[in-house]
């Protein structure tokens, strides 16, 4: 089988968790099929990966460079649809690449296959960041989803989202094929030079290995509620540190608006330090190993890999009980799921911020103060990445799904 996966991000440009689906999704089907990746917004080397997956990389049209973003996605979609001639099954990532797969599906015939990250939907504060644009890219979304041969939720909150959004779609073109994680990568420090390697990096940045630590990975969007966390962080023991990776921030006014959360709580206690460059794998690693617990405070989350990553080097995870987060934690076992009732409006917002806030600062401090609870918790959350999240049995899951949506034409 070839399988043609479409989607704008993939290495070396990765900003976030469907990125690194799409990267680890290509390596594990490489094993079962011909894997051609169709990937854009930023040059890439064209050929043959280590992996065994060829490249093709694809630039915007020059025609469209002062364009709305949303129709210079549309320009480089079309050109990926008419290069998918030999491909057996289309899998299209994000709205980005959905009507590259969407057209490319009707010229040739081939099923589309669609792998739901997020929906348009949910996320109408994309207005502020795409203007009209984010009419468009939710016609796209809309457009491509509906006529899908296939449709890959994440989590079963995500499916629900999905026929909630869009309920002409028929329940049984979709299913639940989790996110995964790379096990080989994501693995707390083994031996004393590694210890002490991780131990010299948290203390770079003016932390002390030895105390109680929050750390939070994310990009500045309202989706992964930075405001709301940070409001809650004011409420800890100025004892707890608190590590926020945090850049790539969606519009000017969340950066300013973080920005000044972030000024105020450095004016009244220490600890807190912020790091808005990209950091690498092995240096987020590090710093996971040194902190005492992760925090997903997303108002919507399809599933998270962030939670995967931080329970497979042995994290607990504090997280909102909503979208997908409930998939990766199992509450009072390998983390603690925060209760928030949220507006039906689409924008996810708490109805009551101050309680929802006020509870997150208290799960947290809670697993701060309890140390050896916090190891045994992380120590389950590994375990349960190993039994359930590993990247080989959703390529075979995959690999079915292929099958079963071509045996269904």
């Amino acid at each position: 089988m070839r399988v043609a996966l479409l989607t704008r991000e993939y290495p070396p440009n990765v900003y976030g968790g469907a990125g690194v689906h799409v990267e680890e999704l290509s390596k594990v089907l490489a094993a079962h099929a011909d894997v051609d990746v169709h990937a854009f917004d930023g040059p890439r080397e064209a050929g043959a990966s280590p992996a065994g997956v060829t490249v093709y990389g694809y630039d915007y049209p020059a025609e469209l460079a002062s364009a709305n973003a949303a129709i210079k996605t549309l320009g480089v979609d079309l050109e990926i649809a008419d290069r998918v001639r030999e491909a057996d099954i289309l899998h299209s990532h994000t709205w980005y690449a959905n009507m590259a797969g969407h057209i490319g599906g009707m010229l040739y015939g081939i099923p589309h296959v669609i792998s739901a990250h997020s929906l348009e939907p949910l996320r109408p504060w994309k207005r502020e960041q795409l203007g009209g644009g984010y009419e468009v890219s939710s016609w796209v979304e809309r457009t491509a989803y509906e006529a899908a041969d296939g449709i890959v939720a994440v989590s079963f909150a995500m499916k629900d989202d999905i026929l909630r959004c869009y309920p002409k779609i028929d329940p049984d073109r979709v299913r639940v094929i989790h996110n995964g994680i790379d096990l080989s990568g994501w693995n707390a420090p083994k031996t004393d030079e590694e210890t002490a390697a991780a131990r010299e990096c948290f203390a770079s940045y003016g932390l002390d290995p030895d105390k109680p630590t929050v750390m939070f990975v994310g990009r500045i969007t309202r989706q992964k509620g930075v405001p709301g966390l940070l409001r809650a962080i004011a409420k800890l023991p100025p004892e707890i540190q608190v590590v926020l990776c945090a850049g790539a921030p969606d519009t000017p006014e969340i950066a300013a608006e973080t920005e000044a959360l972030v000024e105020d709580l450095r004016s009244r206690r220490t600890g807190v330090v912020w790091i808005s460059d990209f950091l690498s794998r092995g240096k987020i690693i590090q710093l996971l190993s040194c902190s005492t617990v992760f925090v997903t405070p997303s108002i919507y989350e399809p599933l998270g890999i962030v939670n995967l990553e931080a329970m497979a080097v042995g994290l607990p995870v504090v997280g909102t009980k909503t979208g997908g987060i409930p998939d990766c934690i199992e509450d009072g076992v390998t983390g603690t799921l925060v209760p928030i009732e949220q507006l039906d409006d689409g924008t996810g917002t708490p109805v009551h911020p101050e309680t929802f806030e006020a509870d997150l600062a208290s799960a947290l401090e809670a697993v701060c103060a309890d140390p050896e609870k916090a190891r045994e918790m992380g120590a389950a959350g590994r375990k349960r990445v190993e039994e359930h999240f590993s990247w080989e049995s959703i390529a075979l899951k995959t690999m079915d799904f292929y099958r079963d949506v071509i045996a269904g034409l």
